[in-house]
């Protein structure tokens, strides 16, 4: 190990271990069979960026799992139940959100920080029945994983460190920003209106159609349709799996369709995983991504998981380019306090058909999420 690597380990670990839980929030119960939480979390982490020619050094906040607050409102009505959330980023700098030119703001919230507003409508015979800011059918199709390390890796590889260039051959910043290059095409949140099937066998079906509410002047429409799976008593084994396809039109911009899923499989005797995403948009690229994992109860503290993933796309920037990444992360939980930290180390690569190179670029990653 080079000592410019084990320096910016070393300052990683100190980071993650010093980040500190503080007080968690009440629930509140009504005669009627009403409820109030509210919850939350914090998530900053230390990121050192190196594109091949130079550091980079900063507090962030995890765009794998942002820094919120929200809460929810139910009420029973006989077998049925109506709820409301709320919930809302704090707009801390986010990990994905900085690169070699610009730190950005410690904090600049608006509007799209929202993540829901989102009534759900919970039928024992007939599925859910959903509308307002929130998921589409096909949020989240892409991250079957059992490996318990999404938060220093993941199919989202990009969330590390998706804002930084790639850097020439020549040492010049070039136009390619790591999140052009590398996409996980999952679905994501919108004004919307959303239908999710009663389970059957394992299976349920869900279906959404949605507009951006949250931007000035966005005339995005979107549509999609999800499958999952999820049986945790397979024998020996538990599983998780997702197909998707979305449709969004935009106007004065060409039509897309996605399509992408996941499937994830836990040895649960051993603790060992492994899953596989991909996903192909119609004008664009397509990608694979697989991740070999492994969760253990080594200390009192809580569970300790180990992660080793690949990913590799194509065509995502220019017709024929090629972007590559390889990640090792570590999770350690330490139950009595919530808390989580995690240290992760990400390569990226990238190629296209001109004649211009790009050098390597790599990241690490630490920190703690607490829970509250």
């Amino acid at each position: 190990m080079s000592t410019k690597f084990a320096a910016r380990a070393g300052a990683a670990s100190l980071a993650a271990a010093l980040a500190a839980p503080a007080l968690a929030g009440p629930v509140y119960t009504n005669d009627n069979g009403g409820s109030f939480r509210w919850y939350g979390q914090f998530n900053p982490s230390f990121q050192s960026f190196d594109d091949g020619q130079e550091d980079f050094n900063r507090l962030v906040d995890n765009t794998a799992s942002n820094s919120r607050i929200g809460f929810w409102l139910e009420q029973s009505y006989g077998e049925n139940t109506l709820r409301f959330n709320f919930e809302t980023a704090f707009g801390l700098r986010s990990s994905d959100g900085v690169n070699q030119l610009t730190t950005g703001d410690n904090l600049s919230w608006d509007r799209t920080n929202i993540r829901h507003v989102d009534f759900q409508f919970d039928t024992a015979r007939y599925g859910r029945f959903s509308a307002g800011q929130g998921s589409m059918a096909t949020d989240g199709i892409t991250g079957a994983d059992f490996s318990g390390t999404g938060l220093g890796a993941s199919n989202s590889v990009a969330d590390s460190a998706g804002g930084y260039a790639f850097r020439t051959g020549a040492g010049a910043l070039s136009g390619v920003e790591i999140g052009d290059a590398f996409t996980d095409l999952d679905g994501g949140r919108l004004g919307r209106i959303r239908y999710d099937s009663p389970e059957l066998a394992g299976f349920t079906v869900s279906t959404s159609y949605g507009t951006d509410i949250l931007n000035d002047d966005n005339d995005r429409e979107s549509y999609d349709v999800a499958v999952r799976y999820a049986n945790d008593e397979a024998g020996a084994f538990a599983v998780d799996a997702g197909l998707g396809a979305s449709w969004t039109e935009r106007t004065g911009e060409e039509d897309r369709r996605d399509l992408s899923g996941s499937f994830g499989l836990l040895h649960k005797a051993t603790g060992l995983s492994f899953n596989v995403a991909a996903g192909e948009r119609d004008i664009a690229g397509s990608y694979a991504y697989a991740k070999l994992g492994y969760k253990a109860d080594l200390i009192a503290a809580g569970s300790t998981a180990f992660s080793v993933d690949y990913y590799d796309g194509s065509d995502m920037v220019t017709s024929g380019d090629s972007a590559e990444s390889w990640g090792v992360a570590a999770v350690q939980k330490i139950d009595a306090l919530n808390v989580e930290t995690y240290l992760a180390y990400r390569e990226y690569s990238y190629s296209d058909t001109s004649a211009t190179t790009y050098q390597d670029a790599n990241v690490i990653l630490a920190g703690a999420r607490w829970k509250f």
